[in-house]
């Protein structure tokens, strides 16, 4: 354990004596170090993020969320410890000129922009709406008991403890939403922490914060646009309570889809680093400027901003990455620094404050535990499930902190009331994690939790559930049909975006047709793909409404004259990962496969998937019958999720066939799923197909050419799908083998060739 610390203290020593050299420095320089310095700023903005990182990690180390770290960094720093212990350094490294304060503020005030947009992009919106009822229902009597504890003690304050008695009834209204809102952040955090977030009541508790949260932030608006009055005006009210309706609702309507279009068409067209972060930080400035112009704070446009960036079907995992690092870096560690700095704990040293203090945490503490212990019981949750409930949404942190400095920087709290609530919000979220543990661990794991956890933890290795953008390369023919209907079987279930790249007549007709018709060919053709899409999509949901079907997937054209090469390889660099090629003539007179598809294939650097339409194609969906040939290979197990993935979202009928050569051992014509339990083939498919609700049958042939007996059973049980598992051979040709190259010869059916991984580098020979 000491070697294990030595790295850190070494680290705080050499801050420590940083700081100190620091303050020399400015001491020397007397009187420039109190005018507005730049020197200064970026020494500020180093000691609060190198404190805060400090304290943050020995904060982790103890089993405490880093915010509280970053907090008493603030705190050490400010008047409570440092202006203790050396008053003059802590004058001159932060010095109570407005001019300099402004400098660093205003990172603060990025920082609760930022803050609040990662917490929008946290929020799971599904999550909240799988668990409304019960989630609702703990969110809101937790609120409104706490909440109203916290308004009535605003109303019976001393006036001496008022910034402003005119203003009572806001601040009383600021005391009540610090004291009944959870800080979704830290929940979340502690929750995921533990292991427990897709447990039901973790489930539970962050689906709560996150209600809770929601509300918070429209009340706080609410209440900002009535702290710039400074009183109830009944025309003030209604604009901003009106505006804020307004906004939440085209934002959830037509803002979703906007938001997601400028990600896509940012990231799918410009060519400079982070384009879409940039266009990321516009929508949150935008937003932020509308809720300001109707009279709410900030916050709210920040935070919507960011529930709809985490719900755009694309990038998404990329955006968080790039805007966590910045905020976590930065912008985190500056503001709730500045907000220890503003904490003076030395007023604890009044009785009445510290009686004060005491209530506060009692009344935020009892009446937030007591609410949500109270609806959980009326719900139907056990008492340990309800214990779990209320310990979980006792933690405050970031949100209360927020709150309090908006408070504060509208004049309707005053030091003293902004301290007591910083402290309040560090003394509930200490003590949160220790006595959710001790709730968490005395709860069993009920069956259908175990078989959820299970499902969850396949996802997290699923080969179909990786991909994000899924791009159709077609052209007029029959096999782009088909691969139009499969696409929108993937995608109507996951809501994964499709573009369309229609490249007929690239090549053979680019000597007797004109660029502009062309072009008109190759819209019409991509349009009547996203047709087939579409209208595919609707029936789909029409028949599974309710069931996970969505209305339907993002389907974009997309029209170019010039080689196909850059543009495919464009889109495996903007997001598409998964290509279904679709064109014919699939073969080559030589044999193998056509130049076309062999060009397709090579420019685009994710998954492909070559479709091939053969015989007559079903009309609906629920008649498509697939067969899957297996083996005990990972290669099969891929093409095995894909082919039940299909069945699943049409509601087909499939079969898995697996074929013995003579030499294994003889082979019975069908099998039940006793009598193969011991197959590796079958075994290794079982899950998947559990994951998927299917029940396929399973088939063992006997015979020396794999490919003729996949095709014979193909023709006797009326199969008019086959789903193969590839690998693409190394080479400068395309090649997938002997068995996918005959059945593409020879097949009378469709096929789909899924390419389960990438190829190995061709070798240069010397």
């Amino acid at each position: 354990m000491r070697s294990h610390f030595k790295p850190f203290l070494l680290f705080a020593s050499t801050a420590l004596i940083f700081l100190f050299a620091t303050a020399n420095a400015f001491a020397v320089g007397g009187e420039s170090a109190s005018k507005p310095s730049e020197a200064l700023f970026l020494v500020q903005i180093i000691l609060l993020v190198v404190a805060g990182r400090l304290t943050g990690e020995l904060m982790v180390r103890l089993g405490q969320p880093s915010i509280m770290g970053q907090i008493i960094a603030g705190i050490l720093l400010g008047p409570s410890i440092l202006g203790l212990a050396f008053p003059d350094i802590q004058a001159m490294l932060f010095p109570a000129g407005e001019g300099q304060k402004s400098m660093a503020d205003a990172v603060g005030q990025l920082g609760i922009l930022f803050l609040l947009l990662l917490a929008g992009m946290e929020t799971d919106l599904v999550l909240a709406r799988k668990l409304r009822r019960s989630a609702a229902g703990v969110s809101l009597t937790g609120i409104v008991i706490p909440f109203a504890a916290g308004f009535a003690l605003g109303e019976f304050l001393p006036e001496t403890l008022l910034p402003d008695p005119e203003k009572r009834l806001v601040t009383a209204l600021f005391l009540g939403t610090a004291l009944s809102i959870s800080s979704v952040k830290i929940v979340a955090s502690v929750v995921r922490e533990m292991d427990f977030m897709r447990r039901n009541v973790g489930q539970l508790i962050v689906a709560s914060a996150i209600i809770d949260d929601a509300i918070g932030w429209v009340i706080i608006a609410v209440t900002f646009g009535l702290a710039r009055t400074g009183a109830v005006d009944l025309l003030t009210l209604a604009k901003s309570v009106i505006g804020t309706v307004a906004f939440m609702a085209v934002s959830f309507t037509v803002g979703r889809r906007v938001v997601f279009e400028i990600i896509r068409w940012t990231n799918d067209n410009f060519r400079s680093d982070l384009p879409v972060l940039s266009a990321i930080i516009t929508i949150m400035g935008v937003m932020a400027l509308i809720t300001d112009a109707i009279g709410v704070h900030t916050v709210l446009g920040a935070f919507v901003a960011g529930i709809l960036v985490g719900e755009s079907p694309i990038l998404t995992r990329q955006i968080d990455v790039q805007l966590r690092g910045l905020t976590t870096a930065l912008f985190m560690p500056v503001f709730f620094g500045l907000t220890g700095l503003q904490t003076d704990l030395t007023i604890l040293s009044n009785p009445a404050i510290l009686l004060l203090t005491a209530a506060i945490v009692l009344i935020a503490s009892v009446g937030k535990f007591g609410g949500a212990f109270a609806a959980a019981r009326i719900g139907g949750f056990s008492t340990p499930e309800a214990l779990a409930l209320g310990c979980g949404m006792n933690a405050r942190g970031s949100t209360e902190v927020i709150v309090a400095t908006i408070g504060l920087s509208v004049g309707v709290l005053n030091q003293q009331l902004f301290s007591v609530i910083v402290a309040m919000a560090i003394i509930t979220t200490m003590a949160m994690p220790p006595s959710l543990r001790w709730a968490l661990a005395r709860l069993p794991l009920r069956g259908e939790e175990r078989d959820r956890l299970d499902r969850e933890a396949f996802e997290e290795n699923s080969f179909v559930a990786k991909f994000e953008r899924m791009v159709l390369a077609i052209d007029e023919s029959s096999s782009s049909r088909l691969a139009g209907w499969l696409a929108a079987l993937l995608a109507s279930t996951r809501q994964m975006p499709i573009t369309v790249v229609d490249i007929a007549g690239r090549e053979q007709h680019a000597d007797v047709l004109e660029v502009s018709e062309r072009h008109s060919q190759k819209s019409t053709s991509a349009e009547a793909i996203a047709a087939i899409i579409r209208e595919r999509a609707r029936d789909l949901y029409a028949a599974h409404e309710g069931e996970g079907i969505k209305s339907g997937p993002h389907v974009t054209t997309f029209a170019q004259d010039g080689p196909i090469e850059p543009v495919l390889s464009e889109m495996s660099e903007t997001g598409h990962d998964l290509l279904l090629a679709a064109v014919e003539p699939l073969t080559a007179a030589d044999g193998g496969f056509s130049d076309t598809l062999q060009t397709i294939t090579r420019a685009f650097k994710g998954t492909a998937v070559v479709i091939s339409a053969r015989g007559i194609l079903p009309q609906r969906s629920r008649d498509l019958r697939i067969l899957i040939p297996v083996s005990a290979t990972e290669r099969s197990t891929r093409a095995a999720e894909f082919g039940f993935a299909l069945s699943q979202a049409a509601g087909a009928q499939c079969a898995v066939i697996r074929i013995e050569e003579p030499r294994q051992v003889a082979a019975l014509p069908r099998v039940s799923d006793r009598g193969n339990s011991n197959d590796d083939a079958f075994r290794s498919i079982k899950p998947i197909a559990e994951y998927y609700e299917q029940a396929p049958e399973k088939i063992v042939q006997r015979g020396g050419s794999p490919e003729l007996a996949i095709l014979r059973h193909a023709r006797s049980g009326g199969y008019n799908l086959i789903v193969l598992g590839v690998s693409r051979r190394a080479g400068d040709t395309l090649s997938y083998g002997e068995i996918a190259e005959t059945l593409l010869h020879t097949a009378d059916r469709s096929c789909v060739f899924v390419e389960t991984e990438l190829p190995m580098p061709a070798t240069k020979s010397e």
